[in-house]
């Protein structure tokens, strides 16, 4: 690659240099800050006024309003960044960033299993040596390793999410693109977390959804994209219920542009109601919020009794259901218990199960069916946890039941976020130009689900159905047998047939097609099994699920190498060979835009806000210069300088027709103009509301599936996720069941409290978790009395009493999966009978399966969402707490001295000096 920018902003004088960044928690950007920096480092970063670049006349036509009655809405001239990015300085400068690469100390190259000391990953420190000892070991260790095993013993691990925003530099598929200039390598695939509920079980009810295949309600006449739904909301829902959503707190993805939102709702006078087994931050943020008490992942037997009130004083919207359905016949049958299992779904029967009160449900289901109600998600709640397929298809099928799509009817979420369309807007979450060269969601002919990386690595092989990738996959998929390691069978399945549409749309003759896929299927790669992990998003244990059974298969001889590219020493990070050090967003030479969560969207230029922090490189470089050892440089950068990319990438945009790219550059961020003729886009799934004929769903039938024959075709045995919605209360494995994590069964004899995992106010999955000004709020950490700052378990008090538990006490918070230590946080804002603990916390391994940091998904199911549905299941489980007595504690430190004797930083936790021997 040409000289360019690399990352410095210091000169030799004060004076302030300011730039726009985009931070954001996920791939898709957030609100615009400045940085504002003195040579080179950050002195402060702030919410940015428009109005200093631009002019109202010119920000005018980019300005998207909302009016109801006299209330406006409006994105103002303020942007509204998350707090997370206001508080990235301390990201920045942690005490735990990786400055520069790290090898594990008793860690040799090789693969010999005398020099390579598995077992003690995640217990003994690393070394710092230099950029060139570190390529020699990624050099020497691919070449050995595709030598020995083929290219498909490389796992590369981080296919987007869970990551910072970036755009050229982006990680999470960097060393995917070097490996598929290599000969191939595994895929991680990533899962459809956040979403697990509607995925597997909605969209058997109203199709593939968003992005073609993440299961929440989108159109295929707009390209899968929900255009104006929060709109639509505004103007016309009277009652909002949230399910599974925590607006407050996971609208710190991108902005706080959920918090203006929901006052505007306030203002307008809509209703809410959270239904929540915790007394959730929407919930406590805004007065007018109702709060409906729930225990963890009973939700669907909830939606069952509401249904029933619903049908026997015909509440519901019939001739919708006649007209836009089909197998709601067999739900009726059911909820009214007129079928072969003849129980009644009752209000009273649910309050037996979910702990809501009769009377509370009554009024809650007469309250709903009197009222234009939508429907609020994201990432919380039952469509994160065992069986979530159940709960993910109860609650749509009360949006069904009251006329899906019609005025006010809708569902809001992620990727349904954005109020307004540009001119240029191609789509409800794409960015407005891209320069990302990372290989995420492409077709690998080996790969293997994010969440049986444990199971595969640990038994040698795997078999599931469907890919699962999150995004761009047919329902029809999750029928689909996959293997690891790649069978040929698999192989073929995966390359799929010739048909006569393909050849049209590819302008060749059948029999060139099948002739090309015949020497496909004759010159099959070698699959092979894992030796090498590569990870760019080093978060599996404790983002995904469990963790420690990651941890287990990690310290195998089986992992002759793993390396993972980071900014901080956290998680994973501690249990590999080798750390490469990279820089954080405001380091690079960049372009971002914000496309989801945000007040408005943007395309802004990124140049370096301040100086690199010690030698760490972006991932793309890391890329292009190991790339370069092996002769396929030219093939990642393309030889461009970062300039040259970034001014690639707006020539490639349709950001041109609006402006230039000497103004572009000079004023350094552009907010596109709304398209005057959006009002011809119809909101959410108005379009098959009014019109099913001519706007069918690509569900089998078009229509609502109440009950999915292809599920009934394609499974016609299995008894957790059944052609229809069912309350599932699961069983003991010899019984065949995947779970036994309910109230009822055998394990809550030894594990009575179900806990409830939902991401963090204060941190975004494990982000942000070593931010010093957050944890100095109570609630965040805990302080023990040891000093230590714990993990907030929250209880409720009659729980803890029961327990001799006092706010404060250090609590270990187990099952036989593990144990994490915690801190008691004692309230009413849970619900008896469950307990709370933010997913997210850093690992702090004291043992194999046991640890410091209260790291919940360490103990989490491993056995993902049921049988045919290999997605996440890390919330709604059960666990045992107790206080942790001082003889307990100083047994550990006995028998655990080194994990005691860490350096410790009171104001962050652990840190880069916790694990680096200098």
């Amino acid at each position: 690659m040409k000289e360019g920018k690399i990352g410095t902003v210091a000169d030799t004088g004060q004076e302030q240099k300011t730039t726009m960044q985009s931070i954001g928690c996920g791939g898709t950007g957030g609100d615009l800050t400045a940085v504002d920096t003195k040579a080179g480092k950050i002195v402060r970063i702030r919410p940015i006024n428009y109005l200093d670049t631009y002019t109202e006349e010119e920000l005018a036509p980019s300005m998207w309003k909302i009016q109801v009655g006299d209330e406006v809405f409006t994105p103002g001239y303020k942007s509204a960044p998350n707090y997370f990015a206001l508080a990235y300085k301390n990201r920045v400068y942690s005490k735990n960033r990786v400055r520069y690469p790290l090898k594990r100390a008793d860690w040799e190259p090789g693969g010999d299993p005398a020099t390579m000391n598995s077992a003690n990953r995640g217990k003994s420190k690393f070394v710092r040596i230099s950029w060139d000892e570190a390529l020699d070991i990624m050099e020497s260790e691919i070449k050995r390793i595709i030598e020995k095993y083929g290219p498909y013993s490389v796992l590369t691990i981080g296919e987007d999410g869970h990551r910072e925003s970036k755009n050229l530099h982006a990680g999470g598929g960097m060393h995917s693109t070097l490996m598929s200039k290599l000969g191939g390598y595994t895929r991680e695939v990533r899962t459809p977390d956040s979403v697990e509920g509607w995925y597997w079980g909605a969209k058997h009810f109203w199709g593939s959804g968003c992005n073609k295949g993440l299961g929440l309600p989108a159109p295929p006449q707009t390209g899968y994209n929900p255009w104006h739904v929060l709109r639509d909301i505004s103007e016309n829902s009277e009652l909002i219920a949230f399910a599974a959503g925590d607006w407050e707190l996971t609208q710190n993805y991108a902005s706080q542009m959920w918090s203006r939102l929901l006052k505007f709702w306030e203002k307008v006078g809509k209703e809410f109601v959270i239904i929540d087994p915790f007394c959730n931050y929407t919930a406590v943020c805004h007065d007018s919020m109702k709060w409906i008490p729930i225990l963890p992942n009973t939700d669907s037997a909830l939606d069952f009794a509401v249904m029933y009130v619903w049908i026997t004083e015909g509440l519901y919207n019939k001739d919708y259901v006649d007209t836009h359905s089909v197998g709601f016949d067999k739900v009726r049958a059911y909820v009214l218990g007129e079928d072969e299992e003849g129980i009644a779904k009752t209000p009273a029967w649910a309050s037996e199960r979910c702990g809501v009160p009769e009377w509370t449900i009554k009024a809650y289901a007469r309250n709903r069916a009197k009222k234009i109600t939508a429907s609020v998600h994201f990432s919380s709640g039952a469509v994160k946890g065992p069986y979530s397929h159940e709960p993910g298809r109860t609650h749509a099928y009360l949006l069904g039941m009251q006329g899906f799509g019609g005025p006010g009817v809708q569902q809001a979420f992620m990727n349904a976020s954005l109020i307004g369309k540009e001119t240029i807007g191609r789509s409800t979450s794409a960015p407005f130009s891209s320069l990302n060269q990372c290989r995420m969601f492409y077709p690998s002919e080996q790969k293997i689900p994010r969440t049986l990386i444990a199971e595969a690595l640990k038994n040698g092989s795997a078999q599931w159905w469907g890919s699962p990738a999150i995004v761009y996959v047919e329902t029809s998929e999750q029928f689909q047998m996959n293997s690891y390691p790649t069978t040929k069978e698999t192989y073929a399945a995966a390359l799929g047939t010739v048909s006569p549409e393909l050849a049209r749309s590819q302008g060749k003759s059948l029999e060139d097609l099948q002739a090309a896929l015949d020497t496909k299927l004759e010159n099959m790669p070698k699959f092979s099994k894992i030796h090498m992990l590569w990870s760019e998003k080093p978060c599996n244990m404790n983002c995904w699920d469990g963790g420690f059974n990651y941890q287990d298969v990690i310290r195998t001889d089986e992992v002759e190498f793993f390396v993972t590219n980071h900014q901080w020493l956290e998680n994973d990070s501690l249990f590999a060979d080798l750390v490469l050090p990279v820089t954080t967003c405001i380091e690079d030479n960049d372009s971002m835009g914000g496309s989801m969560v945000v007040s408005i969207r943007h395309d802004t230029l990124t140049p370096p806000g301040c100086d690199r922090v010690g030698e760490s490189k972006s991932d793309f470089e890391i890329a292009c210069e190991i790339g370069e050892r092996f002769g396929v440089r030219d093939q990642i950068d393309m030889d461009m300088t970062q300039d040259e990319w970034i001014r690639y990438g707006f020539e490639q945009s349709r950001l041109g027709e609006e402006i230039s790219w000497d103004e572009y550059n000079e004023r350094g961020f552009y907010l596109p103009k709304q398209d005057p003729d959006q009002d011809q886009l119809l909101p959410g799934l108005r379009g098959f509301y009014e019109d099913p004929e001519n706007w069918p769903l690509d569900t089998p039938s078009g229509k609502l599936e109440f009950w999915s024959e292809a599920l009934a075709e394609n499974f016609p045995d299995d008894k957790e996720r059944q052609p229809m919605a069912t309350w599932v209360v699961g069983g003991s494995e010899k019984d065949g069941w995947s779970h036994d994590e309910t109230l009822w069964g055998e394990r809550c004899h030894d594990y009575p409290l179900l806990l409830v995992a939902n991401p963090a106010r204060f941190r975004v999955h494990v982000q942000g978790d070593d931010i010093k000004w957050f944890r100095e709020i109570d609630t965040v950490k805990v302080k023990g009395k040891d000093g230590y700052s714990y993990e907030p378990i929250w209880m409720n008090p009659a729980d803890a009493a029961a327990r001799g538990i006092e706010a404060g006490d250090i609590v270990k918070t187990y099952n036989d999966r593990g144990t994490i230590l915690t801190a008691a946080c004692i309230s009413e804002r849970i619900i008896p009978g469950a307990a709370m603990i933010h997913k997210g916390s850093r690992v702090d391994p004291i043992a194999p399966h046991l640890d410091r940091g209260g790291a919940a998904n360490l103990i989490c199911p491993n056995n993902q969402v049921s049988k045919h549905c290999k997605g996440f299941a890390v919330s709604g489980y059960l666990v045992e707490a107790a206080k942790v007595e001082d003889a307990e504690m100083n047994q550990w430190k006995q028998d655990y001295p080194e994990a005691f004797a860490r350096d410790y930083d009171p104001a962050i936790g652990i840190n880069y000096s916790s694990w680096v021997v200098e």
